[in-house]
């Protein structure tokens, strides 16, 4: 492809991006790797927060968010431009994933800074145009393959660093990403409000401000990766002997692992736990200020656009929790366990939240969405590790970002499963709980085909091994 042989480029202005400027020297600490990880995650993660712009570009015509104008955007159409960024992470993240494996995190990390922010830059130009094709271009396309690519480069990597605990890295790695909307959500909101008076509702001077920050704040990632040297092993560091079926002893390429059943198990495993915990995200801040309105809660007791932000911002703590919390877990409980629980537990809170939602019982539902949100967060967490037990560390960055094209289809799924049923509530005459109670017994529904496509997984047929010994790259371009 063009863009790579972009990417490739070997020349002075790039040979400080390859791989062999990344190779950390003996002794090097492997603790300072994380925070690089950290903060690539924590800036793409912003796309957790997108559900803050929805009420805002949904009145750039009128001004008023309770009363858009006929040429204003639909929130079905708004809705779009996450689903985009959401395909494209998974597309991207399948496509460059044995190029990342080749050419090492840094030069990859440097690529996705360059599109996630240059995607709020074009976007932004879309909002100040109106043109909703634009604002699809810029935040979904080109920013959306900036997540796939900075999703999936530091996660190789740590699970290389820390081979004796494959799940408490992963979920360092992508622990950022759940926690994105923490500060995006925030951040949008004060920026929103300062740029107020200067363009309708603030959005697009607030598209530019937030591209230039996180494309600032994703240089501390680029230039702070390390790889680890060839047949590096942590101090003391003795392969554990306890057996599992489950735990490969041989390595998948990433060309076998899709011909196997496993992968497509773990595939859909992924899809509904995504599809289900991702309809919850994208409408979170009009969902809770639906449910909770002054309608039902009495004037003046509902709740507000800025306290919406605050559920969205706890929703990213739990989600980053969640992901540290439960794949560390996943170290003692094994993969499949976890994501059983993952499940079976899910199944029963999403059918509990309408009715929590009906009584009104606020704190109790922030507190149930809480946690399924932590699983949905350490179902995304879990899954490098659980590749890495299947198919080995030969090309299990590659192998993760083929599996990430559940991710996409969970993005378009997701949003337009919540879009639908909530609209055709809304036009019964639903409002409040009401409204959104068959979305959440849809995914409940959606959870128990993933709880039995896990516990299908059976152990990977030695016909797909690599034959011979192979070359796991680590500090060798």
């Amino acid at each position: 492809m063009a863009t790579t042989s972009l990417l490739d480029t070997s020349s002075a202005s790039t040979s400080v991006l390859n791989r062999s400027r990344t190779v950390a020297g003996p002794g090097y600490n492997r603790w300072l790797v994380p925070p690089a990880a950290l903060a690539i995650h924590l800036a793409i993660g912003q796309a957790y927060a997108f559900s803050v712009f929805n009420k805002p570009l949904g009145s750039l015509i009128s001004g008023d968010p309770n009363h858009p104008a006929p040429a204003d955007w639909t929130a079905g159409q708004i809705g779009w431009t996450f689903s985009i960024a959401i395909v494209l992470l998974g597309l991207s993240a399948a496509v460059f994933g044995k190029w990342l494996e080749r050419v090492g995190p840094r030069k990859a990390m440097m690529a996705a800074s360059l599109c996630f922010g240059g995607g709020f830059l074009i976007g932004s130009l879309g909002v100040h145009l109106h043109s909703l094709a634009l604002l699809y271009f810029g935040y979904g396309f080109v920013g959306g393959i900036g997540l796939g690519i900075g999703y999936i480069s530091p996660v190789s990597t740590l699970i290389k660093w820390f081979p004796d605990r494959k799940g408490v890295a992963t979920g360092m790695a992508i622990m950022g990403f759940g926690g994105g909307a923490m500060i995006g959500s925030p951040l949008a909101v004060a920026l929103m409000n300062h740029f107020q008076g200067s363009a309708p509702q603030g959005v697009a001077p607030t598209f530019i401000a937030m591209g230039i920050i996180y494309l600032l704040f994703m240089q501390f990632g680029v230039w702070t990766i390390r790889v680890p040297a060839d047949n590096w092993a942590p101090e003391g560091y003795v392969p554990s002997t306890e057996h599992s079926a489950l735990i490969t002893t041989g390595n998948v390429s990433a060309d076998n692992a899709i011909k196997t059943p496993q992968f497509w198990l773990l595939w859909v495993v992924l899809l509904t736990n995504v599809t289900a915990g991702i309809g919850v995200l994208e409408t979170a801040s009009p969902l809770i200020q639906e449910t909770f309105s002054d309608k039902f809660m009495g004037t003046g007791r509902g709740v507000t656009a800025a306290a919406a932000a605050g559920f969205v911002g706890l929703l990213s703590l739990f989600n980053l929790l969640g992901r540290f919390f439960w794949s560390s877990a996943s170290d003692k409980l094994g993969r499949k366990v976890a994501y059983a629980i993952y499940f079976g537990l899910g199944i029963l809170l999403y059918a509990l939240i309408p009715t929590l939602g009906h009584n009104l019982q606020l704190t109790l539902y922030v507190v149930v969405a809480c946690v399924i949100i932590s699983m949905y967060g350490g179902g995304f967490a879990t899954a490098p590790a659980y590749l890495s037990d299947l198919f080995g560390k030969y090309q299990v960055g590659a192998i993760h970002g083929r599996l990430l094209t559940a991710w996409s289809t969970a993005g378009v799924l997701g949003p337009l499963i919540v879009h639908n049923l909530h609209e055709s509530a809304v036009e019964k005459g639903l409002t409040g709980a009401a409204a959104y109670q068959n979305v959440f017994y849809t995914m409940a529904g959606l959870l128990a085909v993933g709880l039995l496509a896990d516990l299908l997984v059976r152990p990977v047929a030695e016909r797909f091994y690599e034959k011979g010994p192979v070359t796991i790259e680590a500090g060798s371009h």
